[in-house]
């Protein structure tokens, strides 16, 4: 799979280990920043990320920061993309189930890594079910026209 990735500072911990963990089992993965733990504007990194999603660059899309809430919006501000901030397993599989999400935000703050990377793991293996979610997948995408 094809897997874009970005945070900022606060999530930079989280993302390298994250990365190093997605290239172990074989999937391509992009860093669009932040390359280290000084201050930044999340909205920076976190935009490419969604953008690279939405054109069809990659398959999915994961952001960090400290809670992952500025991440979310940020990412769900681009047409075609369907972020959710997950911080358990039962979220992580809903937000793909019945969201068909295609990008994770995850918040360092809030979260142990081994956490991170059992929700990223499970997100990246769940499959969405379609069926009366996709009715309401349309309508969201509707609103975006």
């Amino acid at each position: 799979m094809k897997i874009a990735i970005g945070s900022d500072h606060a999530g930079y911990r989280y993302k390298q280990r994250i990365i190093m963990h997605l290239r172990e089992q074989g999937h391509e993965v992009k860093d669009f920043g932040t390359e280290s733990e000084e201050s930044v504007d999340y909205p920076k990194y976190i935009r490419p990320v969604a953008e690279a999603v939405a054109k069809g660059e990659h398959d999915r899309g994961i952001v960090l920061g400290g809670s992952g809430n500025g991440e979310a919006i940020v990412a769900n501000k681009v047409k075609g993309v369907r972020c959710s901030l997950c911080w358990d397993l039962v979220s992580a599989e809903f937000a793909r189930k019945h969201n068909n999400a295609n990008v994770l935000s995850l918040g360092q703050r809030m979260i142990s890594l081994e956490n991170a990377l059992w929700i990223t793991d499970l997100w990246l293996r769940t499959a969405f079910e379609g069926g009366r979610h996709q009715r309401r997948i349309e309508q969201i995408t509707a609103m975006e026209q």
